[in-house]
């Protein structure tokens, strides 16, 4: 099945949908911390139930903010990868340069406005929330990869935030209000990334070998691995920020269990729900409908 996108279609519509920061998070914006931040789908904390519910609320805004600052990791090698895709376009055609570059305009801005949010999240919020990282050195292992791995890793990002909004946040009215509109204002803007990323993987496609581009698809894993590594990693820092937060201490039993229910939590959240993304998975088949299988082989795993 061949996609339909087009840079001047994906242009007109970012052109459509553009916003400021200052249309999300102004100077006057202060959170309910009475209400929950992420649906229960993607935070998973119902299910620890030796947590009353105000520390099940309490670890449902901890997991907001760790998702947000994660995008705001990933963002930071989704930026250079961008430009320096855009460069040798440069004097091709107009649409194609200037949706690009629109394209890293806007991953800037995320990054300013995940920036924004985090300190007026913690400013409310009032207990420090720690974040893996730093992004250089998470951008450095990243882009050292195939181009074409960084594009599929970044693809199952963009549909990963798409799947995100439309299954899980859109139709919950019980989320806290700024940060609802938020992540709907980061997904207007990543919808029509995902578009052009889909170019993009298919452009540096199609200036590889079937060999370059199986070795590429296991490169993508690599990521995935390096990826899925951290985030076992930022299950104990939000665990950690749950007991400075609320003043208990888990028991080790208690932290055991904590530890399987959130790594499964991460694995579908930042993992999962992007690799088995419909649209992620057809732009696998025609690369070659074995990665497809391939990749539908591992992605249980995550889910």
């Amino acid at each position: 099945m061949e996609q339909q996108y087009t840079y001047a279609a994906t242009l007109a519509a970012s052109e459509r949908v553009r916003w400021r920061l200052e249309d999300v998070l102004d100077d006057d914006t202060r959170f309910d911390f009475s209400a929950r931040f992420m649906p229960e789908g993607l935070a998973q904390v119902d299910g620890l139930g030796f947590l009353t519910p105000d520390e099940r609320r309490t670890l449902n805004q901890i997991r907001g903010n760790t998702y947000l600052n994660i995008f705001g990791l990933v963002e930071e090698f989704i930026l250079p990868f961008v430009l320096d895709h855009a460069r040798p376009h440069l004097h091709g055609d107009d649409s194609q340069i200037r949706a690009l570059l629109a394209f890293a305009g806007e991953e800037a801005k995320h990054i300013h406005l995940f920036k924004r949010f985090r300190d007026i999240f913690t400013r409310g919020f009032g207990t420090p929330c720690a974040t893996i990282g730093p992004a250089t050195d998470v951008a450095r292992e990243v882009l050292a990869h195939h181009p074409l791995a960084v594009a599929l890793a970044i693809l199952q990002i963009e549909w990963m935030t798409q799947r995100h909004w439309v299954e899980g946040v859109q139709d919950d009215g019980a989320l806290e209000p700024s940060f609802k509109s938020l992540l709907r204002h980061h997904w207007m803007e990543e919808a029509q990334h995902a578009k052009l990323d889909t170019l993009m993987v298919e452009s540096i496609a199609a200036n590889c070998s079937p060999e370059e581009v199986a070795a590429a698809v296991e490169e993508y894993l690599a990521i995935g691995g390096f990826l899925d590594e951290g985030l076992t990693s930022q299950v104990t820092l939000d665990r950690e920020a749950l007991e400075r937060a609320t003043g208990r201490i888990l028991t080790d039993a208690e932290r055991e269990a904590f530890i399987a229910q959130q790594q499964r939590a991460n694995r579908w959240t930042y993992l999962g729900s992007g690799m088995t993304h419909p649209r992620f998975l057809a732009t696998l088949e025609r690369l070659d409908p074995a990665h497809r299988r391939r990749i539908e082989a591992i992605a249980p795993s995550f889910c």
